[in-house]
C-alpha cells in the first residue's frame, strides 16, 4: 500500500507522464492553511526541503497561508530542515492552561514563531533569492477592524452569509494582502477575484505577517497595523485562503502542492458549501500530493491530526498522538523519494478532477 494519493491537472500530468518527477519541473511550492493537520506532512516536507530542493539553482516562488505560510518560511531559512522539525517540535507540544484567552494562546504562537526562526530567520527569509517567500494575510475592513469582541462577531457572521451568495462578497469584510520578499514581482500583486493588496516583505514587518497569516478569529489576537501596510487588524490568511483558488502559474512550469487532503477548498467559509469548488483552469498545472485514505485511517484515531483534538482528547494523549503522526509521516517521504528515483508508480497518479469529493467548477 502506498501512502500517497497523488492527482495532477492535465497540463502536469502529460509532462510527469513523459519526464518523469524532477525538481526543476516545479516553480511554484504550496503550503495551505490547516493547523495540525500539517503533521501528516511533516516527513515529506524535511525530505523536499532537505534533499528534493536542495543545491537549487534557480528561483523557487512559494505561497502560504497559515501553518502552510510558517511551513514555507522555514525553506527559507539557512538551514530549513532544522527550522521545520523546530516548527513540529514546538507546535506538536504545545499546551495550555484549561480555559485559554486568546491573549495566552497568541503569546504561545508568538515563542512558537521566534522558536522556529531563531535568531537570524527573519533575515534569511527576506533575502533569499532562490526560495521567494510570498504568505497572506487578512485585513479587516469597516467594522471588523473594531477592538469590540461582539461587533468583530457580527461582521465576521455577515461575512460567511455573504459568502453563500458570491465568495466576491468577502471584499466587503477583508482585503487578501501578499506579504512578498518579491516585491511587484509577486504573481498574485494584480489578482482581482478578491479586493487584494501587495506589501514587500522585510525585516520590520515579516514576524507580524507571520503572526497575522495564523491568527484564526477569536483565537488568537491578530495583529495590528504591520508596518509598511494598510492601517487594519489582520487576521488568519485562510478566511479568504484556505487552500486557494488562484492561479498558481501561468506557464508551462509546474506546481507542487503537498497537501493532508484530496479536497481542495477555496476559503475558510467553503468548509461546509459543497457547491463551492475551484476553477479547473487554475490547477491544470498543479501535482497535489496527498496522504492516500488508507495511510490516513492507519494511523491512531483512524484520522489525521487536527485542532478537535484539543478538545477531544486529554494533554497526554493528543502529544502521544501527535507525536505518532509526525513519526509515520515519514512513510509519505519515503514513498514520493522513491517515485522520484525510480519512476514505479507514476502510472498510478490520477487525474485532478478525480479528487475525493469536491470538483471543478
Amino acid at each position: 500500500m502506498s501512502s500517497l494519493s497523488i492527482y495532477a491537472g492535465p497540463t502536469a500530468l502529460k509532462r510527469i507522464s513523459e519526464e518523469g518527477l524532477n525538481q526543476q519541473q516545479f516553480n511554484v511550492l504550496v503550503g495551505a492553511s490547516g493547523g495540525p493537520k500539517w503533521f501528516v506532512l511533516y516527513g515529506l516536507d524535511r525530505y523536499l526541503f532537505g534533499d528534493f530542493f536542495a543545491n537549487r539553482k534557480t528561483e523557487l516562488i512559494t505561497l502560504g497561508t497559515s501553518a502552510g505560510a510558517w511551513r514555507m518560511c522555514c525553506l527559507a531559512t539557512a538551514d530549513p530542515v532544522a527550522a521545520v522539525e523546530r516548527l513540529a517540535q514546538l507546535y506538536s507540544n504545545e499546551t495550555y492552561s484549561s480555559q485559554p484567552d486568546t491573549d495566552e494562546i497568541t503569546n504561545k504562537a508568538i515563542e512558537m514563531l521566534n522558536g522556529m526562526l531563531g535568531d537570524h530567520g527573519v533575515e534569511e527569509i527576506v533575502n533569499n533569492r532562490i526560495f521567494r517567500t510570498n504568505i497572506i494575510a487578512d485585513r479587516c475592513r469597516g467594522f471588523g477592524s473594531s477592538r469590540s469582541k461582539p461587533i468583530k462577531m457580527a461582521a465576521l457572521g455577515m461575512s460567511a452569509v455573504s459568502n453563500l451568495v458570491s465568495r466576491r462578497a468577502l471584499s466587503l469584510y477583508f482585503e487578501r494582502t501578499f506579504f512578498s520578499t518579491m516585491g511587484e514581482r509577486c504573481p498574485w500583486g494584480e489578482a482581482n477575484d478578491l479586493k487584494t493588496a501587495l506589501v514587500e516583505m522585510n525585516e520590520d514587518n515579516a514576524e507580524d505577517a507571520m503572526l497575522a497569516t495564523g491568527s484564526i478569529p477569536f483565537v488568537l489576537n491578530g495583529v495590528r497595523n504591520i508596518k509598511g501596510s494598510k492601517p487594519g487588524l489582520y487576521l488568519d490568511g485562510g478566511i479568504t485562503d484556505y487552500h486557494f483558488d488562484l492561479p498558481f502559474h501561468k506557464g508551462e512550469e509546474l506546481v507542487l502542492y503537498p497537501h493532508f487532503s484530496a479536497d481542495v477548498i477555496p476559503g475558510w467559509f467553503d468548509k461546509h458549501i459543497p457547491w463551492r469548488r475551484v476553477d479547473k483552469d487554475n490547477f491544470h498545472n498543479v501535482v497535489l500530493v496527498t496522504p492516500s485514505a488508507e495511510f490516513a485511517a492507519s494511523l491512531p484515531y483512524g484520522k489525521i491530526s487536527d485542532r478537535k483534538d484539543f478538545e477531544k482528547l486529554t494533554s497526554d494523549e493528543r502529544l502521544t498522538y501527535w507525536q505518532a503522526v509526525l513519526d509515520r509521516s515519514e512513510r509519505l517521504a519515503e514513498d514520493f523519494s522513491a517515485l522520484v528515483d525510480s519512476g514505479v508508480g507514476l502510472e498510478d497518479i490520477k487525474p485532478f478532477t478525480e479528487r475525493n469529493k469536491a470538483g471543478y467548477r
